[in-house]
């Protein structure tokens, strides 16, 4: 610290000598000053590949960083990181059950057919006109038995599963067939009528149904109407989704089970299509994938995937390479989190020395994964230009000072 202080004084000395003095010595003594003080603090954007390499060298001698990291050469193929494997379904296989099943919330339409003395009333007909004859004459001479009709709209299911039929009382709905249910009511009905005849339908089915949330067209409830629909067959029948399949991830909740794939990878992988089971939740999250670009490129910001899949040889070129006047193409680093053996993230840094031709063909095949931190490292030679500019910047407003003096 006390070296660093006695340059610094022993530079503005120099300096105001340049000031007072016209020689060119002056100014090659104060450019030595600015060179023995400012290397170790002129600007900088990040470390060097070569100080990147030191410290992967330094921790394998003895655990001198704070974050230990795996460093790997990538000079062949056999290190290339393998793609990311697309998830397999971890959730319980979808249960297989008749569309028609009845449960709590069903929404029934019962109608019920009798012959003879009805319990819900008589509306007398014959089933037939004789020829030449009016309809009204027909009604009004008839002596056969007529037939009525009753219909019991927006019969709901309770909680407990049950409904109330007239003259039936309370009867088990859930768990049944609609056809079972039909006959469950014409068995009750037989005692107290002729011939009893009952047809149930389902109007609204919640057994029989998923719920749809987020990026999607229309979210709300899709009933199951064969109960072999697939994911991709859901979200179509939902109205589709919104935005870009790469950017969504699609989440299958399935009782205490969870199930997350991408939109794109699901699209690519008919073979991870899952079938949906009633009672299944989907979401569409919004999820875009990301890399991040930093050191020297010619433009350092955090870029989006534009497709699924990207290359390190496309995010470079999307970067806009490193920067001819501060980069380094031989300091190329992917910086990446891989999960362990043991579910552990771990710290990885990839490096490729973009000067040879091999190094070009490998970049596109290694694949950018989300969160990639993208480095350019800082080229050594670019600090003596700086030392220029710092030197210029010094003695600029000297020059033009002594040239208005003039």
């Amino acid at each position: 610290m006390f070296k660093s202080r006695v340059r610094s004084a022993a530079c503005l000395n120099v300096l105001e000598a340049a000031g007072t003095k016209r020689g060119v010595r002056s100014l090659l003594l104060a450019a030595g000053c600015a060179s023995i003080v400012g290397c170790s603090t002129l600007p900088n954007s990040g470390p060097t590949g070569r100080e990147i390499v030191r410290a992967s060298r330094a921790q394998a001698a003895g655990p001198m960083q704070p974050l230990p990291f795996k460093f790997v050469e990538v000079a062949n193929a056999s290190v290339l990181p393998a793609p990311e494997a697309i998830p397999t379904p971890t959730i319980i296989p979808a249960r297989r059950q008749p569309t028609d099943l009845i449960g709590p919330g069903d929404t029934l339409n019962v109608t019920i057919y009798e012959v003879g003395v009805s319990l819900f009333g008589t509306t007398s007909s014959r089933l037939g006109t004789p020829a030449g004859g009016s309809a009204a004459a027909t009604i009004a001479n008839t002596t056969e038995p007529g037939s009525s009709t009753a219909r019991l709209p927006g019969v709901r299911v309770d909680d407990q599963g049950y409904i109330r039929v007239p003259f039936a009382g309370r009867v088990r709905a859930a768990g049944l067939t609609a056809e079972q249910l039909q006959e469950t009511i014409r068995r009750r009905l037989k005692g107290m009528s002729q011939d009893p005849q009952v047809l149930v339908a389902i109007d609204q089915s919640i057994t029989n149904s998923v719920v749809l949330a987020g990026e999607v067209a229309k979210p709300g409830r899709v009933v199951l109407a064969t109960n072999r629909e697939t994911l991709n067959d859901v979200v179509a029948l939902s109205g589709g989704y919104k935005g870009d399949a790469k950017d969504l991830v699609a989440r299958v909740e399935r009782g205490r089970d969870q199930f997350d794939i991408r939109l794109s990878d699901l699209l690519d992988r008919p073979d991870r299509n899952i079938p949906i089971a009633p009672g299944d939740r989907i979401t569409l999250i919004s999820r875009p994938q990301s890399f991040s670009v930093l050191g020297a490129p010619n433009k350092a910001e955090e870029f989006r995937f534009p497709k699924g899949e990207v290359s390190l040889s496309q995010a470079v070129a999307l970067a806009g390479g490193a920067n001819p006047n501060q980069g380094d193409a031989a300091a190329v680093f992917v910086f990446r989190y891989v999960t362990g053996p043991t579910g552990v993230e771990e710290p990885v840094v990839y490096h490729f020395n973009m000067m040879q031709p091999s190094a070009l063909f490998l970049a596109q095949r290694f694949p950018m994964r989300d969160r990639d931190l993208l480095y350019i490292g800082n080229a050594q030679a670019n600090q003596p230009s700086k030392l220029i500019q710092l030197v210029s910047q010094l003695f600029t407003p000297v020059a033009t000072a002594r040239i208005v003096a003039q």
